[in-house]
């Protein structure tokens, strides 16, 4: 069984899922309108930065950011390091930071899957 990603303090019923991700997508047409909802949404709410451990190293999380591709990616720095990391693969730290349920809605959005 693959362990969540989310920490407990971050485990979501599916339907307050559901309502953030409405939340996200009103008056959003099209995916590219829909990713940039829910990039809104993570600038208006999630409090940075915030560390994390990625591969056994702290990390801070300075930032979102949206790809040409329509991703939403967190922006890394470990000392002079910088890397940006798919918000669908970043390890959350417990406790999450305020406004980390805007990761979790996205992730469901983006994969269908409660993780």
């Amino acid at each position: 069984m693959k362990k969540s990603a989310l920490p407990k303090q971050l485990q979501l019923s599916k339907a307050r899922l559901d309502d953030l991700i409405d939340d996200a997508l009103i008056d959003a047409y099209g995916e590219s309108e829909q990713v940039t909802g829910f990039y809104t949404m993570l600038e208006n709410d999630l409090h940075l930065p915030f560390e994390t451990q990625i591969l056994g190293v702290t990390a801070t999380v300075e930032s979102i950011d949206l790809t040409e591709d329509d991703q939403l990616v967190a922006v890394c720095r470990a000392g002079r390091t910088r890397q940006r990391i798919s918000l669908s693969e970043l390890p959350l730290p417990s406790p999450p930071p305020a406004g980390a349920e805007w990761i979790a809605a996205y992730r469901y959005w983006r994969t269908g899957a409660m993780r």
